[in-house]
């Protein structure tokens, strides 16, 4: 059974995203403030911000980058990233966005995995992006430093040396525009391959949902690197005028003065997030009447910490779901649907489908007349789900059916209403404030210790950070080895959150007949030891 949404389709134009963000802008848009440095207070009008994207789409054609190249951006969120992203994307270049706590080992295999031919980055970042350059082959020419350091090209030499905006010949239907890496239900990391078309469409899909205006002022901490910053903060506020402030990282007390200062009207949270909001004392401290609207995503948010939140703030909370294969979003609570439970990820976006699936016998679940369904794996389809995995042809067709419906790897309820809750999830994804981390590149680096004979690594519950990766070892023969040793081992190559937080010694791992490693039954020894009795 298809469940559609309750919203008219969107009429999806046929547009880059360049086009649809920018080549509309009125008159009385070109003075309004687009964004603001959230630490130096500097402020960029929509009407600067256009010149900006087309300078940076020249320059990168000066430079020889066009349709066809890759290029990573390994940027925190800082106003130059609107620029650079948007005037990239004009040029006809696809974007692979680095997260900006990316190890250089990381570093280097997203380059190589997506083909990258420059790395543009900033100096802060540089300690990463340079071995992860130089592994991967980039000669330092290619290595462009936003704010300038030693021995690399700056953003102002590209700017200086460049010339108009190319004109570009492509299909936004075809053509990708971005290669986020996501570890997709199960495996190590995939270039999710979305298009512009896959882009323009979400951020329509969202509108009669989320309800940005031109009034609203954002505070932009979640990263832009990530799918959710991407579309839902960037891309949405810049299609509706709406002024964003950029925060590098998320600072509680910065974070709360850029709200107060600023008037913030609509914020974007992930759950840790909501949790200093409803519970940090810090918070007392500052004015923020100006709050109308609170949005979470990136992992579940309970409903008792979402009432909390709204009790301090005086706003609406509400959370969202997706994924980055749907360039995120296919369900959002509405705003103005306070019947809606904000434990539940609400309805589905407009133009949106999904079934639910058993994931035993793979029989439908319908949607039921009154109360609320069995839970089943949701599958959805819609003009937002990326074309595949770069590269990754099998991964392609274990995700997407032939009939388009994308399998989220997530158990769900849907009510009579429309109404989606998750209840479970098959991935085996672990949510750590927000981030992605893939258990199987934790279990591959344990395996390169002399001392581990074998590896497995769940997600533990964590009431501050959502999850934490614990993982379970068994010693090579004759060895000794400490959680210490090997927790200290992964932290080398890998970024701050993806570090190991618990290390447990054990004779055997859990594996199936087909020598699957079964993490149910980690975790559900790890629930009943936490369970009191």
């Amino acid at each position: 059974m298809v469940i559609r949404s309750p919203y008219p389709d969107v009429e999806v134009p046929d547009q880059t995203l360049y086009d649809f963000l920018f080549a509309s802008l009125a008159p009385e848009d070109l003075g309004r403030v687009a964004v603001v440095d959230g630490v130096s207070g500097e402020a960029t009008t929509y009407g600067e911000l256009r010149a900006q994207v087309d300078a940076v789409a020249g320059a990168a054609a000066a430079h020889g980058l066009g349709v066809g190249d890759v290029v990573a951006l390994h940027s925190p969120n800082v106003p130059a990233f609107v620029s650079v992203f948007h005037g990239l994307l004009r040029a006809g270049v696809t974007v692979t966005t680095v997260n900006a706590l990316s190890s250089g080992e990381e570093v280097a295999k997203q380059l190589v995995a997506s083909g990258a031919r420059t790395l543009l980055t900033v100096s802060a970042l540089l300690p990463a992006a340079e071995p992860g350059a130089r592994s991967a082959g980039l000669p330092p020419s290619e290595v462009v430093v936003l704010d300038g350091a030693p021995g690399h090209v700056a953003l102002a030499d590209l700017l200086a040396a460049g010339g108009p905006p190319p004109e570009v010949a492509l299909d936004p239907a075809e053509h990708l525009a971005v290669l986020p890496y996501s570890s997709g239900t199960v495996g190590l990391p995939k270039g999710v391959m979305l298009t512009h078309r896959n882009l323009v469409a979400n951020v329509l899909q969202c509108e009669p949902l989320i309800r940005l205006t031109a009034d609203d002022v954002v505070p932009a901490v979640l990263p832009f690197f990530h799918i959710y910053g991407m579309t839902v903060l960037l891309d949405a506020a810049v299609h509706h005028r709406a002024t964003l402030v950029t925060l590098p990282r998320f600072e509680l007390e910065r974070y709360l003065d850029v709200i107060a200062k600023h008037g913030a009207t609509y914020l974007f949270v992930a759950p840790p997030m909501a949790l200093a909001l409803a519970k940090h004392p810090a918070v007392e401290a500052y004015d923020l009447r100006t709050v109308r609207a609170v949005l979470s995503g990136a992992a579940p948010l309970d409903e008792a910490l979402a009432a909390a939140v709204e009790r301090r703030l005086g706003a609406r909370v509400v959370q969202g779901y997706g994924m980055s294969e749907m360039s995120p979003v296919s369900h959002v609570v509405p705003l103005d649907r306070p019947d809606i439970s904000s434990g539940s990820v609400g309805l589905l976006v407009p133009s949106m489908r999904a079934r639910l699936v058993d994931p035993v016998s793979g029989a439908e679940i319908p949607q039921p007349a009154l109360g609320t369904s069995a839970p089943g794996e949701l599958l959805c389809a819609g003009p937002n789900v990326m074309r595949g995995y770069l590269g990754d042809e099998a991964a392609t067709r274990a995700a997407i059916e032939p009939d388009g419906f994308l399998h989220t790897g997530d158990i769900v309820t849907v009510d009579d209403r429309g109404v989606f809750t998750v209840v479970d999830r098959l991935k085996e994804l672990i949510k750590y404030k927000g981030y992605q981390i893939a258990p199987a590149e934790l279990e591959a680096l344990l395996l390169t210790h002399p001392d581990v004979a074998d590896a497995a690594v769940v997600g533990v519950a964590d009431p501050d950070v959502g999850e934490v990766p614990k993982a379970f070892v068994v010693p090579a023969p004759d060895a000794v080895v400490t959680p210490e040793e090997l927790m200290a081992h992964v932290a080398e190559h890998v970024a701050p959150y993806k570090k190991l937080r618990a290390v447990e010694v054990v004779t055997a791992i859990p594996r199936s007949a087909s020598g699957k490693i079964l993490r149910k039954e980690l975790r559900a020894l790890e629930a009943r030891r936490r369970t009191p009795l």
